[in-house]
């Protein structure tokens, strides 16, 4: 599997599992419908720790591209595969969306209110302040970002073989599972904490797709431009820092 691929499985298997888990919560007559904001983060994180699980050994599992710049900004990835690796992103976060319409097909046609149908696909702030919500978004990935450059695998080496290593992925699926968990607990109540484009902005656009109705666009600004300015402050404050 190449880094592209395991990129665009990754993300695909993110996206899949958590925006999964907001259609169990959100559309009308699933088994978890209205279990709550807690169940919605939890189940982000356990997507993310699939998606690094699984994409980790092969591309860093990057899976967002704010990521891929924010690691490209501090020295630790390469330019010149940042673009390769947001087209992977996007075409996985798409995949995944449609997935997630094709699995709770029935469910959405049962669900008259549009706002529950796009929040299975992408963010939206609980109040519209688009100075407050972008804040929300920049506050919530500098976080993201600025852990993110101070994680490391997490392995185990056995001396006495030097090829048995123990690991959970490049940057660590758990480590990330958990900030992420900690980011929507906190953080995440105002916007829906996106804090990746590609998991808002590919959703948006198979929305738009396959609804062809309102896909708020004039908001979906927010989690593209919050994340990045966001990411820019993690990496400016860690190259200050070290």
């Amino acid at each position: 599997m190449t880094p592209f691929i395991a990129e665009v499985i990754g993300t695909m298997l993110m996206i899949l599992l958590g925006n999964g888990v907001v259609a169990n919560v959100v559309l009308k007559g699933t088994k978890g419908n209205n279990s709550g904001w807690i169940v919605i983060t939890t189940g982000w994180a356990f997507a993310v720790f699939i998606g690094v699980v699984v994409a980790g050994p092969v591309s860093g599992a990057h899976l967002n591209p704010i990521v891929t710049l924010g690691l490209a900004l501090v020295g630790k990835f390469a330019w010149s595969q940042v673009a390769f690796y947001i087209v992977a992103q996007m075409i996985g976060a798409m995949l995944g969306a449609f997935l997630v319409w094709l699995s709770h097909k029935d469910h959405f046609a049962a669900t008259e209110e549009e706002g529950g149908k796009l929040a299975c696909f992408s963010t939206m702030p609980a109040i519209r302040n688009y100075s407050s919500n972008l804040i929300s978004e920049i506050i919530g990935t500098f976080v993201l970002i600025l852990v993110i450059f101070y994680l490391s695998e997490p392995n185990l080496s056995i001396a006495v073989a030097a090829d048995a290593t123990i690991g959970l992925g490049s940057i660590g699926a758990l480590p990330v599972a958990i900030l992420v968990w900690a980011i929507g607990l906190s953080l995440g109540g105002t916007t829906g904490y996106a804090i990746n484009p590609a998991r808002d902005l590919g959703p948006r656009i198979v929305h738009s797709i396959l609804f062809k109705g309102n896909s708020d666009w004039s908001y979906a600004w927010v989690p593209i431009l919050g994340p990045i300015i966001g990411s820019n402050l993690a990496a400016l404050l860690y190259l200050m820092l070290i």
